[in-house]
């Protein structure tokens, strides 16, 4: 967006625990007074007590998620669905000064080549706000992230740790561009990956790079695109948001995205998930 553009994904504390590859130690035991009654009852809460440890993630993790996301995408091209766009432009007090909505029917060929029908007209009120070629790009490839086989060379991935996100056990991967050429755009930030099956949960981040030239600033949020099983095996993007102050030289503008993947529907069957 250029001008001002804003969409800031609420800082929200995270538990991520790292791993620790080495051998842990057992916990020295506490000086206890009390002879052998005392000894008796640490000894028996010991022994009875459940012995938690991190896991050690696989190895070749980076590409047992690129080959489950190969295998994602190749069955989201059988399915259509609809995108509803919904960009928010607020004001210093937070209120809605202008909008701009759109709703795409998304539709794939025999060839699996990606088509939009736009339905029906655009609201477009957005006052200080311009969208881009980027923005659009973005809405289409970048916060809908698919990490394939045929992207994966492009990222730098590391390991952080895991935790439980959205009552899912998942490893946390860090992901960012190897290097950003011309007109290139990518994904820099984090993943949650199911340890199970290898699907992508949940993801946080921007789209990268911001542009900035001596006449202009095409600045681009931070933001969530959350996933959830469709048809009870693959999981897809079902709602993507940002609320984030973008600071141009000119000042800053906060702004509110959302984008919700609907009506999920496999050729020639009904959807199993409707986003609200």
């Amino acid at each position: 967006m250029l001008f001002s553009r804003a969409y800031k994904t609420p800082a929200v504390p995270r538990t991520i625990q790292p791993i620790n590859r080495a051998a842990r130690k057992a916990a020295r035991s506490r000086a206890f007074s009390g002879g052998d009654l005392a000894i008796g009852l640490i000894l028996t809460f010991g022994l009875c007590a459940p012995v938690l440890r991190a896991e050690d993630p696989p190895d070749n993790l980076a590409k047992l998620l690129a080959h489950r996301e190969t295998e994602t995408e190749k069955e989201r091209n059988e399915y259509t669905y609809r995108q509803t766009v919904t960009l928010e432009e607020l004001d210093d007090h937070g209120g809605v000064r202008g909008l701009y909505k759109e709703v795409r029917d998304v539709i794939f060929s025999p060839q699996h080549e990606r088509s939009e029908n736009l339905v029906g007209t655009p609201q477009h009120t957005l006052k200080r706000i311009v969208l881009t070629p980027e923005d659009f790009h973005d809405v289409r490839d970048i916060q809908n992230l698919v990490l394939t086989e045929d992207r994966l060379w492009n990222y730098e991935i590391k390991f952080r740790g895991e935790e439980n996100m959205d009552e899912v056990d998942c490893w946390v991967l860090q992901v960012r561009p190897r290097q950003i050429l011309g007109d290139q755009r990518f994904f820099e930030g984090d993943v949650w990956v199911a340890k199970k099956e290898y699907n992508i949960v949940r993801m946080e981040g921007k789209a990268v790079p911001q542009i900035t030239t001596m006449k202009s600033e095409n600045l681009f949020p931070r933001f969530t695109t959350i996933r959830k099983p469709i048809d009870g095996k693959y999981w897809f993007p079902v709602y993507t948001y940002a609320d984030d102050t973008l600071h141009f030289r000119t000042g800053p503008q906060r702004e509110r995205l959302r984008i919700s993947y609907s009506d999920y529907k496999r050729f020639g069957a009904e959807s199993t998930f409707t986003p609200k």
